[in-house]
């Protein structure tokens, strides 16, 4: 990426996960407010503002070139007219594994890498999705996807929407959250916890600056 120069200094700049971590907190929120993205890095940088998928493809760039073992999940809901699936960068050192988020809310974020398996890790994110109803709507989450793998490393200043990837990573393989004989036995979550929940980071009428 030679003739990228912006992109290169400030990846080089994110050399740990909670570096990474740090630098998406700081980020915008990409509402898709003209229309839906899937922005490159470059794209996304230059933008200055990212949601999940376009944070979690940032970090595992970032990852890759610091040598840190990372793969994409997918946080699929029961009802897309609901609620919204969530992206995240997973990553694993010293056997154990964690996972970048780019988000606007309170949860569904960051996690330390102190989990044994994806699953163990997934299932960490099941009790905070949840509507204003304290519905839980998550239903599944994918195996941990290789981008490297599948795509190589021409998405990384793709001017085009990374919609090859997107599609590619949905229809990829997906594990249900809730078992069927104890889907009855989910309870609501809890009026504080959706209190709690309510606070974001970004506000939508706040002007972004490229």
């Amino acid at each position: 990426m030679k003739n990228f120069p912006v992109l290169n200094r400030t990846i080089k700049k994110l050399n740990t996960p909670q570096k990474v971590q740090d630098f998406l907190d700081k980020v915008p929120f990409n509402f898709e407010e003209e229309a839906e993205t899937y922005m490159s890095p470059l794209r996304a940088l230059l933008a200055n503002k990212m949601h999940c998928f376009e944070g979690a493809v940032f970090a595992c760039l970032c990852l890759k070139r610091h040598h840190i073992e990372n793969y994409l999940m997918d946080l699929k809901v029961k009802n897309l007219k609901k609620d919204f699936d969530h992206t995240l960068c997973i990553f694993r050192i010293n056997k154990f594994w964690g996972a970048i988020s780019k988000t606007n809310h309170a949860v569904l974020r960051w996690r330390d890498p102190i989990y044994r398996s994806p699953r163990e890790l997934a299932m960490s994110y099941f009790h905070e999705y949840f509507l204003d109803s304290g519905e839980k709507t998550l239903l599944s989450f994918s195996k941990p996807f290789d981008i490297w793998k599948k795509f190589g490393e021409g998405w990384i200043t793709k001017e085009e929407d990374l919609d090859e990837i997107a599609e590619a990573f949905d229809a990829s393989p997906h594990i249900d959250f809730v078992p069927k004989e104890n889907r009855k036995l989910v309870r609501k979550a809890g009026k504080t916890e959706i209190k709690g929940a309510s606070v974001t980071e970004w506000q939508k009428n706040v002007r972004m600056e490229a």
